[in-house]
């Protein structure tokens, strides 16, 4: 059965680059696994192209390695041989040739700086470590690649797939307006967002969930995904085990009191930069989001990034929930409990995990900071996350319904008043001022 085509953002993109770029550059698309890079592509290229070419690296067609290492000095005869084999008429400046799961093959992404020069054909790759030390190491990366970053579905797209065409337009104005909705509206769109959370953001997921609205059919599918990620650890990393349990260990970090990785949390016996690679392998894959400590806030954030300390949060929180329950909870009625908020579990941890996820997919890079006041050394304040906006930093703590206090955001905005621009705290009820504080609900985060 062929995928399901959802309306994604990122096809505009692909639009705004094939009109602007004219062959002049290739699209390097980089996602984690089962994000839909493939699917949107090859929809993008059978709308908008007389013809394509699609290579999937992973399973590449018996003889397409061959035709590479025997005509990369030869682009014409390339591309030719390969229209051959995979049976595909390819006409000038009318057609694309896709190279998927660029990464498994990076003597074809080599050969990128040449395709481009000769200008016949328009190019796409899509792959995930993309800048791994051993998938660049015998190649030169090309300058003509035009890098894009594709995510999982985002609360609007997961609207669009459920039929809801304008919600987010009408949660925009009231965002733009800090207009709260009667309880009505807000609890509806809070419960749809709840279910967003659930079935996650992967199209695999949310496709299942259409297709009969039972949510163990997300569950098998999100299974299905962490069991690829984890196949993918031992498959490219000597130590996967390890890699395997720092992945199981997100949901349980998160839910800790402190969820930020320090040097001394290495186990005995582990090198920290061993430990540190794995981090940057599940970094590099796009399975976890990192939130890099910054040790003074402003606006040039990256004159004082401290890499030793770092939290990480999982790319998509349906994958989190699935992740933190044991593999035979698949009864419906957990679901539904936790879509209420009934269930006895750390909200805060699913919220902080989702605006991590959807201040990653709006473009954002995640900071937090952590620092004592000149009086006080023995309690140690954090601020969730750090945004920049018009050369003023923006503060974000994430609340859940529970939890109404943020004495380090009072604290920080007292220690940083200088530098601030507008404060947020996310949390689950409507949209309220108070002084310099906005309240915004969960399903506004996007916005920020």
């Amino acid at each position: 059965m062929s995928a399901r085509i959802f309306k994604r953002k990122i096809y505009q993109r692909l639009l705004q680059w094939k009109t602007e770029n004219d062959g002049k550059s290739a699209l390097l698309i980089e996602g984690a696994r089962r994000v839909g890079k493939s699917t949107i592509v090859e929809e993008f290229a059978k709308n908008e192209y007389d013809s394509y070419l699609l290579i999937d690296f992973n399973q590449p067609r018996q003889g397409t390695i061959e035709l590479f290492e025997r005509y990369s000095h030869d682009i014409g005869l390339l591309t030719s041989n390969l229209s051959i084999l995979y049976d595909v008429e390819l006409k000038q400046r009318k057609s694309l040739v896709i190279f998927d799961e660029i990464q498994n093959y990076p003597k074809a992404r080599a050969l990128i700086k040449y395709l481009v020069a000769d200008g016949r054909y328009d190019y796409i790759e899509t792959g995930s470590l993309i800048s791994l030390k051993e998938n660049v190491k015998d190649i030169s990366i090309p300058s003509e690649e035009e890098p894009v970053q594709m995510y999982p579905m985002d609360f609007e797209e997961w609207l669009w797939a459920n039929g809801n065409e304008n919600t987010m337009d009408l949660i925009r104005e009231h965002f733009q307006a800090l207009e709260p909705f009667n309880d009505v509206i807000h609890s509806i769109i809070l419960e749809k967002y709840r279910l967003y959370m659930i079935t996650g953001g992967m199209p695999a997921s949310v496709a299942a969930y259409i297709e009969r609205h039972d949510i163990r059919d997300c569950e098998k599918i999100k299974r299905q995904i962490i069991s690829l990620y984890k196949a993918d650890m031992h498959k490219n990393l000597e130590n996967g085990i390890l890699t395997e349990r720092i992945f199981e260990s997100i949901p349980s970090r998160l839910s800790a009191r402190t969820k930020v990785f320090r040097p001394g949390d290495a186990e005995k016996g582990e090198l920290t930069e061993n430990l540190r690679y794995q981090f940057d392998w599940l970094n590099e894959a796009k399975i976890i989001n990192l939130c890099l400590s910054n040790t003074d806030p402003n606006p040039a954030m990256n004159l004082n990034n401290d890499f030793r300390r770092f939290k990480t949060y999982l790319l998509d929180t349906g994958l989190l929930i699935t992740l933190a329950f044991d593999t035979g909870i698949v009864d419906e009625s957990v679901f539904i409990s936790l879509a209420k908020s009934d269930l006895s579990i750390n909200e805060g941890m699913l919220f902080e995990n989702m605006v991590a996820q959807e201040l990653v997919s709006a473009g954002h890079r995640l900071y937090f900071h952590e620092f004592y006041l000149e009086h006080d050394h023995k309690n140690l304040c954090e601020v969730d996350f750090i945004l920049v906006k018009k050369k003023r930093i923006i503060p974000v703590e994430v609340k859940s319904a529970r939890s109404t206090k943020h004495k380090s955001l009072d604290r920080f905005m007292e220690k940083y008043s200088a530098r601030l621009g507008k404060v947020y705290v996310i949390h689950s009820n409507d949209i309220q001022t108070d002084g310099r504080i906005t309240y915004l609900p969960i399903y506004m985060a996007s916005l920020l």
